[in-house]
């Protein structure tokens, strides 16, 4: 037998099920391995490997932080079928042919593995290997990645509870008080998965000098730990904005829609790895911080099935209309839209906001030139 000079000419990993998106905890993953050789070749063995594990990575300070946690490892040694072997189980491996060795091997069961993730500062990942060994040391491998996804059923009694909350924020000038501003929402569950919609009933109200803006937008906040230390990161993923809302006035939110986009289950299970997600409701403020009013979000896999609950979260065409989940708010002023062109005021008066997130210097309002808004009366 001649040495060998030559790596494999083919060497691969494919799945049974090459249109299979994801696995779930007890799934069987099976497949092959292909072989071709440009070269006779003697092997001793090749193995398969099945690995999952958690990875965490990064610079915290002078301190590198690093850790790794193993959700499966599985290993055997592959056979071909009617393939003669040496009285050393070596097997002879000649150019011109196709050799595919069979594997299968079952996931740990459910609860047990955490799903595929690729972030920032860590990952979890899932892959197999396989090694062509010859004369007992390692001649060539390859990999071949394959996601997991473990299952988050947003119908549990828990995920379809409504979430509410309410948030106000004194606002000042140079120390000075300047009014408030206050928000006030409700969503008719805390579990959706990719594709619903939140459907928001909220009230906000401006008793400040400025001119405020109403936002809101699903955040994602990524949770790495490492040699004691923790490393966040907040990532903002789609958004929804209101009208102005100008001093003394208020604007009611009734069933206005912001859709799920494609994301990546909520991360549960993992001691390095955490992925939570918030429905950020927020009134940007020039010359302040924003007034921010969190609602904690899961993002599942198994969606809404319209039987548990009766407030779903069906949404109204044009996203504004009244939804099945509004929050019973006060009565309310009519908001700046409201009030006829009539009795608009100059614009000179009024700078526009463009819309941005970023703090900018103080917009007040010239607050003597406002009309007043219509006064209320009771209709029998």
């Amino acid at each position: 037998m001649g040495v060998l000079t030559k790596k494999p000419k083919t060497f691969e990993v494919q799945f049974s099920d090459p249109n299979k998106s994801a696995y779930s905890g007890g799934d069987k993953v099976a497949g092959r391995v292909i072989v071709e050789v440009a070269e006779v070749v003697q092997i001793s063995a090749v193995k398969l490997l099945g690995i999952g594990c958690a990875k965490v990575d990064y610079n915290k300070g002078k301190m590198h932080c690093r850790d790794e946690i193993e959700y499966m490892k599985y290993e055997e040694v592959l056979h071909l079928d009617h393939q003669p072997t040496d009285a050393d189980d070596s097997i002879i491996l000649r150019p011109g042919n196709r050799y595919e060795f069979m594997f299968g091997f079952e996931l740990p069961q459910t609860g047990c593995l955490v799903s595929s993730y690729v972030g920032k500062f860590g990952s979890v990942r899932y892959y197999v290997k396989a090694v062509i060994e010859k004369s007992g040391h390692q001649y060539a491998e390859c990999k071949r990645y394959f996601e997991v996804e473990e299952p988050i059923d947003v119908n549990t009694q828990e995920l379809m509870a409504p979430v509410t909350g309410a948030k106000l924020k004194k606002v000042t000038c140079m120390f000075i008080p300047d009014g408030s501003v206050s928000v006030a929402a409700r969503i008719g569950r805390k579990g959706y998965c990719e594709g619903e919609d939140i459907c928001i009933d909220a009230q906000f109200e401006n008793s400040c000098s400025r001119i405020v803006v109403p936002k809101a937008a699903i955040f994602a906040k990524h949770i790495y730990r490492a040699n004691g230390r923790t490393k966040e990161f907040h990532e903002k993923l789609t958004s929804v904005r209101g009208d102005h809302i100008i001093s003394g006035m208020c604007d009611v939110w009734q069933g206005r829609v912001l859709r799920v986009p494609k994301l990546k289950p909520t991360i549960l299970g993992c001691d390095i790895i955490h992925v939570d997600y918030c429905l950020r409701i927020y009134l940007h403020i020039p010359g302040s911080e924003k007034l921010i009013l969190d609602l904690p979000l899961v993002i599942g896999t198994i969606p809404y099935n319209g039987m548990n609950s009766r407030t779903s979260s069906m949404s109204s065409q044009d996203g504004s209309g009244t939804s099945s989940t509004c929050v019973s708010l006060p009565s309310s002023p009519p908001s700046y839209s409201e009030i006829s062109r009539e009795n608009h005021i100059d614009s000179s008066f009024i700078p526009l906001l463009d819309d941005y997130d970023e703090d900018d210097s103080p917009i007040f309002m010239h607050i003597h030139a406002l009309p007043p808004p219509p006064a209320y009366t009771e209709q029998n």
